[in-house]
């Protein structure tokens, strides 16, 4: 599914037999994954194949990307949950990947301020856990806090750590993020806190999103795994960020 969720990015139209040769996989199976897809939000079904609803610069939806490189986001999870202390305050950004570090640090004795309503359930039954939730509106489907009430209630805290997810990052370019409305978030996240840790897959290194969060030199630590290009790693550790390979 992986191969047809790239191909979807770049490619509007595409046809079952095409994608069968491509895959070597089963007309069968394209037609039932392209259903599935369809299910999510990702495509439109057309006699013969489907029709790209994925735009240029846009995310995909949170119901895809909880599915893709699940061992990776572990991976990057049990790191941050080693670069974090008991008794840390921790403001836990939007996404799948800060989602998997909420799971991961279920068991610690920290405040956490998650910024969507997935994070939040995931650690409302923490016992140990003091839980601040921010407030705000949500988006459907990411459940992320934005608006005025999500950023005013980070100005007011000051925080150990930001956990933030990334939609595309580069020397170059910053960290940036597909939908405008958490731009201001993320900043009132990196404001708040003494240590800003940015995580993300290898390829968010190859993508940058639409709104600009904020430079490489406001983070403090990155991480990320194996497949990020030596390249990018090299200019991340160059602008003295701390690059940790997973």
């Amino acid at each position: 599914m992986d191969t047809l969720i790239e191909r979807l990015r770049t490619t509007e139209h595409v046809t079952v037999s095409e994608l069968a040769r491509e895959t070597g996989a089963s007309e069968m199976t394209i037609r039932r994954d392209l259903d599935q897809l369809a299910e999510r939000g990702v495509l439109r079904r057309v006699r013969g194949g489907a029709v790209s609803l994925l735009l240029r610069g846009e995310a995909m939806p949170f119901a895809v990307r909880e599915h893709e490189a699940v061992e990776t986001k572990q991976r990057i999870a049990a790191e941050v949950n080693g670069l974090l202390s008991d008794g840390e305050a921790v403001v836990l950004d939007c996404g799948t990947t800060t989602l998997t570090i909420a799971n991961a640090i279920v068991g610690r004795r920290l405040t956490v301020v998650p910024l969507d309503l997935h994070a939040a359930n995931a650690l409302s039954g923490a016992p140990e856990m003091r839980l601040l939730v921010p407030g705000g509106r949500t988006r459907p489907g990411a459940l992320a806090f934005t608006g005025p009430l999500t950023e005013g209630s980070l100005a007011s805290l000051r925080v150990d750590t930001a956990v933030l997810g990334v939609c595309g990052l580069s020397v170059e370019h910053g960290l940036t993020a597909h939908d405008l409305d958490e731009v201001p978030v993320k900043r009132a996240a990196i404001a708040a806190a003494r240590r800003v840790v940015a995580v993300c897959d290898g390829a968010k290194f190859g993508r940058t999103g639409l709104g600009l969060v904020c430079p490489v030199t406001a983070l403090d630590v990155v991480v990320t795994d194996r497949s990020a290009p030596e390249a990018a790693v090299a200019r991340l550790r160059d602008a003295g960020v701390e690059v940790r390979l997973v």
